[in-house]
């Protein structure tokens, strides 16, 4: 069994635990407590009464984090080369860190930043939160409560995978009416996931198979995971709007996510290959309604959301490397690593002009 360092967030401690999948037969279980110990440290998002959900793909497991109401000025301030300041708050170089997600608490603005540092077994997560005066603080869990739900059908960990399956255990998530949706991969055949998991936590069931017709590959894909969703409301019925690897946007019925069931998402679009989605929110300007779409290699784009209730499925191969609802990409914003909205009329970012540069974390208006 290979062993992990663990930190207890804002600490630095480590410990040793073990990082192996656990039965494909087990179930899923559920703790309490005080003080979360985090294996590693994914995807974040909020739910109501200011409760943190974070992912821990190591660890196969989601912590709700009761951290309370924040005592920090409220909204979050520009902060020039942000990477360097993370790196010397954990005593590392920028190199040495790995930064994972950024949210915005919808009750105080302020944006919490996900971070691994180090590498291979002695990578650590942390949890860092900026406030309106550009203040970062590493934040200690120690007497934080929490509880917490494990992934039972969870993929084994791979390290000498160039893309360990385990570390995609959950790619994504988002709460939406009692429910935390949550996107990742499975050790079943059908590997690609979506749970809907209760809230307050009730044990994870084995979520629903997703599939889909990728039109650049122009074949069904089961095994790549949901690299980032929203829900969105079609008509009167709840969907989720996801992005797979280069580049289909997908849309899946929630009323479709039944345990144990396999089930073909509609392709609404391909945005053209050789390109991952990183993050994508949604958002009003001037009456109309658009999704935001950060990428690795294809810019920020905007889409607009109005078809996508009547948008023609695409089922067949794309030749032409984009097809269905078209986008515009958004010159103006360079090198965007993650986002999340601010407010109304802001969005904010992390922002690398190029490899090696700083990382900024600046507010950007929504085009």
């Amino acid at each position: 069994m290979r062993s992990r360092k663990l930190l207890t967030l804002g600490v630095l401690l480590t410990a040793t635990a073990v990082v192996a999948a656990r039965p494909a037969g087990e179930r899923s279980t559920v703790r309490h407590g005080v003080g979360p110990t985090l294996q590693s440290i994914g995807t974040l998002t909020f739910g109501p009464g200011g409760v943190l959900y974070a992912a821990d793909p190591l660890g196969a497991t989601i912590y709700a984090l009761d951290i309370g109401a924040s005592k920090a000025t409220p909204g979050t301030k520009d902060v020039a080369g942000i990477d360097q300041q993370i790196a010397s708050m954990l005593g590392t170089s920028p190199q040495d860190i790995d930064i994972k997600d950024l949210v915005v608490d919808p009750a105080s603005h302020n944006s919490y930043i996900a971070v691994m540092r180090g590498q291979g077994d002695g990578a650590a997560p942390a949890l860092m939160r900026v406030d309106g005066a550009g203040k970062i603080e590493l934040i200690s869990l120690n007497t934080v409560k929490f509880s917490s739900v494990s992934l039972p059908n969870a993929p084994d960990a791979n390290p000498g995978a160039r893309n360990s399956p385990r570390a995609q255990s959950v790619t994504d998530m988002a709460y939406q009416n009692g429910k935390l949706y949550v996107a990742g991969l499975s050790n079943e055949e059908f590997s690609s996931k979506l749970w809907a998991v209760p809230v307050p936590f009730a044990a994870a069931d084995r979520g629903t198979s997703v599939e889909i017709f990728h039109g650049n590959h122009g074949r069904l894909e089961t095994r790549s995971p949901v690299y980032t969703f929203v829900p969105y409301t079609i008509g009167n019925e709840p969907y989720l709007i996801g992005g797979y690897l280069c580049t289909p946007l997908v849309k899946f019925p929630v009323s479709s996510l039944t345990p144990g069931a396999k089930v073909r998402g509609t392709t609404i679009a391909e945005l053209g290959a050789g390109n991952r989605p990183i993050d994508m929110v949604l958002y009003k300007k001037d009456g109309k309604e658009y999704l935001l779409m950060s990428n690795t290699s294809r810019g920020v784009m905007k889409i607009p959301t109005e078809r996508f209730g009547n948008e023609s499925p695409i089922t067949e191969p794309v030749k032409t490397g984009t097809a269905g609802i078209g986008y515009e990409t958004i010159t103006s914003m360079q090198g965007i690593q993650q986002l999340d909205l601010l407010d109304a009329t802001h969005s904010i970012v992390l922002a690398r002009a190029a490899n090696g540069a700083p990382t900024n974390l600046q507010s950007v208006v929504l085009p």
